[in-house]
Order: C-alpha cells, then sequence, then structure tokens
C-alpha cells in the first residue's frame, strides 16, 4: 500500500528581482518527502539550498516572486494561499530550525516566553498548559528546564540550538526543514544534536529536510539526498547510492573535496572556481564552465535525466561507475 508524500515539490520557479535583473534562485525544482523520511539538499553557498527552505514555508523578500510550481503539503497547494492562508500551515503543519540561534531568538524575552507565545498563536495551549508544553520539550531536546525562564545570551551556542529545535517542534508539524542548524557549533555539540535530532524524528515519525553545505552531515542523517546547484537539482536519490556511485560531476566533485575517516586516504581535491551568477547563468548545463568533461553540447543545450536504478542526475557525460 503506498501513501501520499507529506510534501511534493513541483517545477517549482523563485526569481529575486533586482535593480541589476532577475535572480533565478529556484529555477525549476521537484522532489517529493514521504512520511519518516529524511532528505537533504546538499551544495555550496550560493545554490538556492536556503531559498527553496524560505519558498517552502512562503517567508519570502518583497522583491521574491513565486513564479511557478505548486508545493503540496499533504495535498493541499500552498503557492496560491494568501499570507492569512497560510499562516495556519505554519508551525502546525511545516516548520523550520534558522541557521543562526542567536538570530532566531529575541534577546529581551525569556526562551520559554517565546515558546509560549509561538504556542499561544498556533494551539489551543494557554498559560500552565502551554507552560507545561514547554517543559515536554525541553525534555524532548535534553535541555534543563531550569533554563526556560533564562534569557538567550544565558544559553551555550548548543543550548541556543536546542531551544530553536523546542520551538520548531511545539505544534508537533508533519515535517520540519533544518537549515545548516549545527554550523556554528563544535564536532562534539554538533553530533550530539543531530543524533538527539534523529531521535525525535524517529520517535515522533516526522519528516525532516536538512540543509547543509557538509556532506558528512548529510550522510549521517539523511535517507536520500538532493544536489544543488545554480538553483537546480543536478542529482537526486537514496544517500547510500548517491555517495557510493555520483552519477553528475559536481556531485563527484563534492564528493572528492571532503576528507573519510573510512576507507583508503585520498588527496583531497578543489573545485576550482565559484557557483555561477544568476543574474545570468551560463547556458545549457551551469556547471559546464567549471566541468572537466564539458563538451559543445554541455554548453548549448540543457542537459538530459540520466536514471540509475532510483537515481538520477542531469547530465550529457554522466559517470559510468
Amino acid at each position: 500500500m503506498t501513501t501520499d508524500p507529506v510534501l511534493a515539490v513541483d517545477d517549482l520557479k523563485m526569481h529575486y528581482v533586482t535593480q541589476a535583473g532577475v535572480v533565478r534562485a529556484v529555477d525549476g525544482v521537484s522532489f517529493s518527502v514521504e512520511r519518516g523520511q529524511s532528505l537533504g539538499l546538499v551544495g555550496e553557498s550560493g545554490c538556492g539550498k536556503s531559498s527553496i527552505a524560505m519558498t517552502l514555508l512562503k517567508l519570502l523578500p518583497d522583491n521574491a516572486r513565486l513564479v511557478a510550481g505548486s508545493i503540496a503539503l499533504n495535498g493541499i497547494d500552498l503557492v496560491p494561499l494568501s499570507e492569512d492562508e497560510m499562516r495556519p500551515h505554519r508551525w502546525d503543519r511545516i516548520s523550520m530550525v534558522f541557521q543562526a540561534a542567536m538570530n532566531s531568538l529575541d534577546p529581551v524575552y525569556r526562551v520559554g516566553d517565546q515558546i509560549v507565545e509561538a504556542l499561544e498563536a498556533h494551539s489551543s495551549s494557554a498559560g500552565r498548559d502551554a507552560m507545561e508544553r514547554v517543559r515536554e520539550l525541553f525534555d524532548l531536546v535534553s535541555l534543563d528546564p531550569s533554563y526556560i525562564l533564562r534569557y538567550p545570551h544565558e544559553y551555550s551556542g548548543g543550548m541556543r540550538q536546542r531551544a530553536i529545535i523546542a520551538m520548531a517542534l511545539a505544534c508537533e508539524p508533519d515535517i520540519i526543514i533544518a537549515d545548516e542548524p549545527t554550523t556554528a557549533l563544535d564536532v562534539i555539540v554538533q553530533d550530539h544534536i543531530l543524533r538527539e535530532m534523529q531521535t525525535i524524528q524517529h520517535s515522533l515519525e516526522m519528516s525532516m529536510i536538512y540543509i547543509s553545505h557538509d556532506m558528512a552531515v548529510i550522510a549521517e542523517v539523511c535517507d536520500v539526498v538532493g544536489v544543488m546547484y545554480a538553483g537546480k537539482l543536478v542529482e537526486f536519490g537514496p544517500t547510500a547510492d548517491v555517495y557510493a556511485r555520483p552519477i553528475h560531476p559536481y556531485t563527484r566533485a563534492l564528493m572528492s573535496a571532503f576528507p573519510s575517516v573510512r576507507g583508503e586516504k585520498h588527496e583531497l581535491v578543489t573545485l576550482p572556481g565559484e557557483p555561477p551568477n544568476l543574474l545570468d547563468p551560463p547556458g545549457g548545463c551551469a556547471f559546464n564552465p567549471r566541468c572537466a568533461y564539458a563538451t559543445d553540447e554541455c554548453r548549448t543545450t540543457a542537459p538530459p535525466i540520466v536514471k540509475r536504478g532510483d537515481q538520477w542526475a542531469a547530465c550529457w557525460n554522466p559517470s559510468d561507475e
């Protein structure tokens, strides 16, 4: 028996309108997330990962334009919804763990009060019931309840990140987007938080989208992975398959650029250049200026989709390994 995905994104396009022109930040992205599944979005800075996250929540700046596509959350398309219609879906059904925990918390309000405010705005909890829910959330993310009435500056970096996770969990959403949730933390705290997030996800049977430039983090916590480049998904598939046999040259380059503590040692290879200017992206495959395998076809024509089992990539010269 099959069930509908919690989230289904189809041909999503979101552009920023600037004085210099139109930035195609999200350019025809499609994917789905099943219930209880964890999806990783990986790629260099500027490839569109965070733009996808903000588009899914429709938390966009004034110069952003949702140009095309659909975002089906439990079968409901969020794209045509007004701000008033969208508000009940945030926190209740889809929430987010933001990258900078200190910037996500109001420095002049106690952390517990901020979570209570979210509960009162998006659920039936209020007063003592809301504060009891905060205590449950602190216990869930391994935070000492004595810190509920303390201010953000009294928390360590890891504690602040746990508090943000608690806030995202407050209304028991169906899916949580975690945008670089452990970037600013040391590796020990990072590992603890990732393990806690996995435990919470499995115990509550919720879905997750992890956004990171760290291939190792994605490998540890995600069932499937999407590789982003220039606002597009260039490779997608089960994490184990993509990491074992990457199809796209960009995925292979990312894999070669980070060390592994397992297997034989290999020389790290730096990927030359940088992601393209999305005001004027290259023709054909956007990766062609940096690709060692690029041909004239790569420079002029959009690449075809190449499939290998449940894994696919958009490439003219896929790996045969």
